[in-house]
């Protein structure tokens, strides 16, 4: 019968420590057969020796961790400590450190790659960043795949850098019946600093200004001070606005202090003292405008303006559309005549209203851009019946035109603009004819009656005038 024996480590074996293990082993027969127990006893011993395979490891820290303090106030470039590591094998390799710079994004700090000294790259500012978290990686120079990490904590101490200042914006405000060694403001400060024995700080007047005749500066010795009146009422005619400068410093080294000012408004107040109005709002009260009758007034002058643009924008809808949107449109109408010649005054000869009502005829109107030579006699129409035959009314008013030296010619590009690109006659106008001054006969001007007697005598007559 055989027997197994199995072999159990309570540690991790470590070669460098103890590389050979030397065991013996005793075996024994727990349940002999009396009947064979004169045969002897039943053990037997033997030794066994273990021994331990070289591995290489990765390199090892001399702590699990470091804690380094240093004051922000370093220069740049200073060595704040050390990390040392090594390697556990027998070839004991040297060692190359390193920053992780997922923890370092900022490359605050850097490590001498040889011996682990951590110095910095850049200012520290306790207030800012107190604490620094940093992983530190050490690597064989041999294996680069052996690695190790260990976490760095670095505790920025605190240097007094930073001067008190108010606590808050204060709106401080004395009455004008105020009496003497009345309590009108609390001040309190703070200071981004945080000393080990804790803040305390003073308050004085500015040595610029050691005696302030209005107020007094109480330091309550407890990191407060109270602002006190020190004479009889204060007058807002006089003096609205008072500053008082105060000078805060603390007890830590090096001391820091700074000057901060306080403003203090003179206001009304009630018999309480109650503030009632300041400044500004106590000027308008003065000259018998209260708040609410300033909000009335404001109302009437928004309401006034409502009613003009509304009254403004029913002007604009009552406006009637011109007849003739564009002056394209071919119809008879007085402003298509606009262009004659004449400029506007030239639409008073072409009045397309009295075709319509021969009775609502204007009296005959001399031109307005032609001064004539000779002023005639303004001639008068004979009366009309209402069922005159059209085409007799205009040949009878064709005839008085002729005869009538003050009317404007009719011979004109805008008259005949409407004959139509496919008449056969084409252009009515003589001012398109295509025949020249030399081919040109003008002797017929003289038959179109008195208004073309002027360009007869201008055109016509024998071939020696035009030389």
């Amino acid at each position: 019968m055989s027997t197994t024996i199995l072999l159990v480590f309570h540690r991790n074996l470590d070669f460098e420590k103890k590389m050979l293990y030397t065991l013996r082993v005793d075996a024994r027969n727990t349940h002999p057969d009396p009947r064979f127990l004169h045969l002897g006893p039943f053990k037997d011993t033997a030794v066994v020796k273990i021994s331990v395979d070289d591995t290489d490891e990765p390199p090892v820290f001399s702590k699990p961790s470091y804690l380094i303090e240093v004051d922000e106030d370093i220069k740049e470039g200073s060595i704040i400590g050390q990390v040392t590591a090594y390697d556990p094998d027998v070839m004991n390799n040297l060692i190359k450190y390193s920053v992780d710079r997922h923890t370092d994004m900022d490359r605050i700090f850097s490590i001498h790659s040889e011996n682990g000294s951590i110095f910095t790259l850049k200012p520290l500012d306790r207030e800012s960043s107190p604490w620094h978290n940093i992983t530190v990686t050490a690597i064989e120079l041999n294996n680069p795949k052996q690695i190790s990490d260990i976490p760095v904590f670095i505790r920025i101490l605190d240097i007094n850098d930073h001067a008190p200042e108010f606590a808050t914006y204060y709106e401080t405000y004395v009455c004008e019946n105020a009496k003497p060694g009345q309590l009108i403001q609390t001040i309190s400060v703070m200071d981004k600093d945080d000393p080990p024995r804790g803040h305390k700080f003073f308050f004085e007047p500015v040595p610029d200004f050691p005696l302030n005749p209005n107020f007094t500066i109480v330091d309550n010795k407890d990191n407060t001070a109270g602002i006190m009146t020190r004479k009889d009422g204060y007058s807002r005619n006089k003096m609205s606005t008072y500053l008082l400068p105060i000078l805060i410093f603390d007890n830590d080294y090096p001391i820091q202090s700074s000057t901060g000012t306080l403003t203090i408004r003179v206001c009304a107040c009630d018999d309480q003292g109650n503030m009632q109005s300041c400044n500004a709002e106590a000027l308008v009260l003065a000259a018998g405008l209260s708040t609410g009758a300033l909000v009335a007034i404001l109302l009437c002058v928004i309401l006034l303006l409502i009613l003009v643009v509304l009254f403004a924008a029913l002007k604009r809808q009552r406006k009637k559309e011109p007849l003739i949107i564009s002056k394209d449109d071919v119809r008879d109408n007085i402003v298509t005549y606009n262009d004659e010649g004449g400029g506007e005054e030239d639409t008073q000869a072409f009045d397309i209203g009295t075709l319509r009502n021969p009775e609502a005829r204007e009296d005959s109107k001399l031109r307005r851009d032609v001064m004539p030579e000779t002023v005639f006699q303004i001639r008068r129409t004979v009366p009309l019946w209402e069922n005159i035959d059209v085409q007799d009314f205009i040949h009878r008013r064709l005839k008085e035109n002729d005869s009538d030296p003050s009317a404007p010619p009719y011979d004109s590009l805008a008259t005949y603009a409407y004959e139509g690109n496919d008449s056969i006659a084409e252009s009515l106008s003589s001012l398109e004819s295509l025949t020249t001054d030399f081919n040109q006969d003008y002797d017929y001007l003289s038959d179109w009656g008195p208004r073309f007697k002027k360009l007869a005598d201008m055109y016509g007559g024998d071939d020696s005038d035009h030389d």
